[in-house]
Parts: structure tokens; sequence; C-alpha cells
């Protein structure tokens, strides 16, 4: 079956910070979807033992107070987030990602940094930012969530809030197939192969712009979906979407 035939698990994160190595999580959401509509959403509020910066509550509205006083502790909600995604692969159900590489990365430096087991072999993963980056290369203007939503005509009512984010990312990602029948003809596994691929071939090209630029030094991690601190061999991604 094509990735997009049955249903899709949006995964989403708000976290303390840009850098997925060092920041924490803050809320999260994995919203199942088919045909765009939810069929059932997973949210989670966590206190991340860590003062949220000002930046970062000004981009998703959740304070340092609200965190510590309604939050749950965040190594229960790294271990369920991770529950919810190991159990959507389990039924064959791939995660979709905006930007895979940073959530996911995320995630597993928190489980981590708890104690709690790794994430383990990866499902199929769909990452409409890697995708969209492939398929339409030379297109102008930013690739944010918001601005790739405009481009394929899908409303994001209330961008960095996690469950809006989850289910507008699967959104893209089934818009996308429909403007773009070689990558709506993949399969998952498939299609895991080819963003692997794309993301390797797109930090490479921005490594080589940084080092013209200037930065003699730069380096871009080439790893998908997790960068190479947790890089794991994906599952049977070719058999995991069953529908």
């Amino acid at each position: 079956m094509t990735w997009h035939g049955g249903p899709l698990a949006g995964f989403d994160l708000e976290t303390t910070g840009t850098e997925p190595l060092e920041a924490r999580i803050v809320s999260a959401a994995v919203v199942e979807a088919a045909g765009g509509e939810v069929v059932e959403s997973r949210t989670w509020l966590a206190d991340p033992g860590v003062l949220i910066p000002a930046q970062a509550s000004a981009v998703h509205g959740i304070s340092s107070e609200r965190a510590a006083a309604e939050g749950r502790p965040a190594g229960e909600v790294a271990a369920e987030v991770a529950d919810a995604l190991r159990g959507a692969w389990a039924r064959g159900v791939p995660v979709v990602a905006y930007n895979a590489a940073f959530d996911l990365t995320l995630l597993c430096a928190e489980l981590e940094r708890h104690g709690l087991p790794p994430l383990g072999p990866l499902g199929p993963v769909v990452d409409p930012y890697t995708i969209d980056r492939a398929v339409d290369r030379y297109r102008k203007g930013k690739r944010t969530l918001e601005a790739v939503c405009g481009e394929y005509g899908v409303v994001l009512d209330a961008a960095h809030e996690a469950v809006a984010d989850a289910l507008a990312a699967v959104r893209v990602a089934t818009a996308i197939a429909g403007r773009h029948p070689k990558v709506a003809a993949l399969t998952a596994g498939e299609l895991h192969e080819r963003q692997t691929a794309w993301y390797a071939a797109w930090a490479e090209d921005f490594e080589g712009f940084l080092r013209r630029k200037g930065d003699a030094d730069a380096s871009v991690d080439r790893d998908w979906p997790l960068r190479a601190r947790f890089a794991v061999p994906a599952a049977d991604t070719g058999a995991a979407h069953r529908g």
C-alpha cells in the first residue's frame, strides 16, 4: 500500500529550545488521522525540570510557572510519548513529523537523560519538511511549517501548539502526495529510504554552502530521521505499512 493510503500518526514536540541534544520537552502530541481527519489524539504537558526561556514561551505560550504547576514529570512524559510512537509503528502506522530529525532526536535525548529504554528500531517516518525540500528544491521562500502549509493550502489554526502542528504535518504530507505522483506512489518503506538519501544530500550541499561563505569548520549532520548521536537501524519499513 502507498504510504498515505491508510492512517498516519502526526507527532510534534514543543520545547525549551532549538538544540535537540540539550532542549527539553514542554508539550507533546501524537495525533492519528485518516483522510486528514483526527481518529485519536493524545497530548502531554511536561515539567521540563529547567526554566523555560522567555523566547521559547513566546513561541508556544507555555511558561515555566504553568509547566511546573500543571506538567507531569518529564521522564514520565518522554516514556509515554515513546510508547505511543512504538505503538503506531507496531500497528503499521507511519509517524509523520515536520523536521523529524529535531523532534525524534530530542525525544531520544530525553529518554537517555532519564535512564529510559531507547526508542529502538524505528518504523517508517514521513517528514514533510525533508520531502518538500527535495521535490520542490528551487522554490523561494521559507520552509517553516506555517509557510509550507500556505504553499499546499493547509489551514494551520494554532501554530506552535503541539496538536495543531502534528495534524498540520499529516495534512501537508498528504497534500504533497496529491501534488507529486511519484512521491504518492511509494510505499512507506520506500519513502523512508528516499528521505534518508534526500536529507543526506541536502546536508552535504548546505555544509558546502556554509564553507564557501567562510565557515571552514562547518559540519552538518547527514543522518535522518535521528542525528548521528542516536542513529539506529530502521525496522522492516518495507513491510511496515500494511493498512
